[in-house]
């Protein structure tokens, strides 16, 4: 009985051991399938993008992702596909194709390109930034993302460049928008807002008016010493502006009211005091 279970023991295993090496070939047979669709598929792809067809370029660079996922080309694949759409301009297809790439390959070498790609996704969609920011903002998120994890790349300096650019429009938005409120006597917005681009776009070159708008608007208001603060902050950083002649040209022309109200006071209080003086001098008749 023994000898029968181990001779039983010895057939399984035999068997087992065969149907892995059968199941082993067919794998390789399978993987060299896929491998060759993969390549076919990829090489079918960039014929199409120089040819021009970027859509079904795209199409071909997807389907060899799929086909060959485990491949160590799958992820150039799938960026090669954001990077059809993109130069076609079907950027909504491209930053979806981008914002996949980072959830499949998070730890992928190119994570660099593509968030500029991102970036520049966003960057490329501006058509009225007076009426919609949301495409700047975002591609805003992306470059300083490029300038904080990839500040050695070649990518970072056209990123600094980018935000600054980017911070002039929005900057601009805001001085708009407080211009407007100031026109409807709508104090504290428009103080809001140019305090907004102080704080968040001080390198921009509507940091001098809006430095100047706030002394007009605390002049406005009769408060002196907000007013005063703010001409003195905008003396002392850009005293050869044209914004800050213009502000001392508001207290100038305070000192010179308020002087010709003194001066009409004086000569009021001295008119009083000569009839009082006449009179003493007066006879009755």
């Amino acid at each position: 009985m023994i000898k029968y279970s181990y001779f039983f023991f010895i057939i399984i295993f035999i068997l087992g051991s065969s149907c892995t090496k059968s199941e082993k070939k067919e794998n390789i047979i399978k993987g060299t399938n896929l491998a060759l669709q993969f390549t076919e598929a990829y090489n079918e792809g960039m014929d199409a993008l120089e040819s021009g067809d970027v859509l079904f370029a795209a199409k071909k660079f997807n389907e060899a992702e799929i086909l060959f996922p485990q491949s160590a080309w799958a992820p150039n694949a799938a960026l090669m596909a954001a990077y059809s759409y993109y130069i076609q301009d079907y950027y909504g297809d491209a930053i979806a194709e981008l914002i996949r790439f980072k959830k499949v390959y998070p730890y992928h070498e190119s994570l660099d390109y593509v968030n500029y790609l991102l970036a520049i996704s966003y960057y490329e969609q501006i058509v009225d930034e007076k009426k919609d920011l949301q495409s700047l903002i975002k591609s805003k998120k992306y470059f300083e993302l490029i300038l904080n994890r990839y500040s050695d790349t070649e990518y970072a300096k056209d990123a600094e460049f980018k935000i600054d650019y980017i911070n002039d429009i929005l900057a601009a938005k805001e001085m708009y928008i407080g211009r407007f409120y100031f026109q409807k006597k709508k104090w504290i917005p428009a103080i809001n807002r140019f305090r907004t681009v102080i704080d968040n776009y001080e390198t921009t070159i509507y940091t001098e008016e809006a430095l100047y708008r706030l002394v007009e608007v605390y002049y406005t208001l009769g408060l002196k010493s907000e007013a005063e603060k703010y001409a003195i902050l905008l003396g002392y950083n850009y005293q050869s502006s044209k914004w800050y002649e213009r502000s001392y040209g508001l207290f100038y022309k305070m000192y010179e009211k308020n002087k010709k109200e003194n001066f009409k006071k004086e000569n009021k209080k001295s008119n009083i005091v000569l009839k009082r003086f006449k009179s003493l001098f007066e006879l009755d008749e």
